[in-house]
C-alpha cells in the first residue's frame, strides 16, 4: 500500500483552456492529494463525435508522454471527455492507472443508484455514450440515454439559462426513465453537478470527481498496472509528421 498522497493527471483532450479551469476545479474539490491538469495543444476545441474525437487522440497521447518522461511523478491519468478518447491506447503508453470520465461515471453511478439516467450534450453523442455502456458492462443499469441539445462550449458560459437547460433535461430523464441518479455526459458539466444534485433531490455524478476518487483509491492500494497483452508498451517504431517526437517515447 501507498502512502504519499496521490498525484492525479487530468488531460482536456480538447483545446479549450476555459473547459480545463472547471475540470481541475471539480477534480480539486474531491482530491486528497495534487491534481496535475493538462490541456491538448493539438486537436478540436470541443469534442462532439466521432471525428472530433479521432483528431482529439494524437493531442492527448502527447500530453501523456511527456508527463510520463517528465520529472514529476503522478499515480494516474484520468482522461476528461465522456466520450473516453483513446482510452485503450493511453493505456498502452501509461506506467500507471488510466481511466476515461465515461467509464468512471458508469461505475460510480452504479455504485450509488440501481439505475441510473445519463444526459449528455448534443443528441448526435446518444451513440457514443450507447457503445460505451455496453463496452463497461453497464447498459442493464442505464434506464435511459437524453441529449439537453447544449453544445460542450455552452458549458463554459456562467449563464443561468444553461444550467436551466440541462436541469430541465435531468428532470425530463428522471420522470421518464424511473430513474434515482443522473450521470452527466460531459466533463464540462462537472461544476454543475453538485447543484443539480441539491435541486433534484437524487445524486448527480459526474465523471470527473468520480474518476480522481476511484484512481487515487487504486493508488492507495499500491496495485500495479498489468503491461502484458495489450496493454504492454507500444513496439517502438519511427512515426512520421507533425508527431515525429512522440516515437522516441515508445519502448
Amino acid at each position: 500500500m501507498t502512502s504519499h498522497p496521490p498525484t492525479i493527471c487530468v488531460i482536456n483532450p480538447n483545446t479549450s483552456t476555459a473547459m480545463s479551469e472547471g475540470i481541475a476545479t471539480s477534480a480539486r474539490r474531491v482530491s486528497r492529494g495534487e491534481i496535475l491538469m493538462h490541456t491538448s495543444r493539438h486537436g478540436p476545441t470541443s469534442l462532439e463525435g466521432h471525428f472530433d474525437e479521432a483528431m482529439a487522440v494524437p493531442g492527448l497521447l502527447e500530453r501523456l508522454i511527456e508527463t510520463e518522461n517528465g520529472d514529476i511523478r503522478v499515480d494516474g491519468y484520468l482522461i476528461a471527455c465522456f466520450g473516453d478518447p483513446g482510452l485503450a491506447a493511453a493505456r498502452e503508453v501509461a506506467s500507471v492507472p488510466v481511466m476515461g470520465v465515461a467509464e468512471a461515471g458508469m461505475q460510480m453511478a452504479a455504485m450509488v443508484a440501481r439505475r441510473f439516467s445519463v444526459v449528455t450534450t448534443l443528441a448526435r453523442t446518444l451513440p457514443i455514450a450507447e457503445r460505451l455502456l455496453h463496452e463497461y458492462g453497464k447498459r442493464e443499469q442505464c434506464a435511459g440515454l437524453h441529449a439537453c441539445e447544449l453544445p460542450v462550449a455552452a458549458f463554459e458560459s456562467e449563464d443561468d439559462s444553461v444550467y436551466e437547460a440541462l436541469l430541465a433535461a435531468c428532470r425530463e430523464a428522471l420522470e421518464n426513465d424511473d430513474s434515482d441518479a443522473i450521470l452527466l455526459g460531459c466533463a464540462g458539466m462537472s461544476e454543475l453537478a453538485e447543484r443539480l444534485g441539491k435541486t433534484l433531490g437524487v445524486p448527480v455524478i459526474d465523471g470527473v470527481t468520480a474518476g480522481v476518487a476511484l484512481l487515487e483509491a487504486v493508488s492507495a492500494t499500491g496495485y500495479p498496472v498489468s503491461k502484458h497483452n495489450d496493454r504492454a508498451f507500444p513496439i517502438a517504431r519511427p512515426i512520421r509528421g507533425a508527431f515525429e517526437h512522440l516515437s522516441r517515447s515508445t519502448s
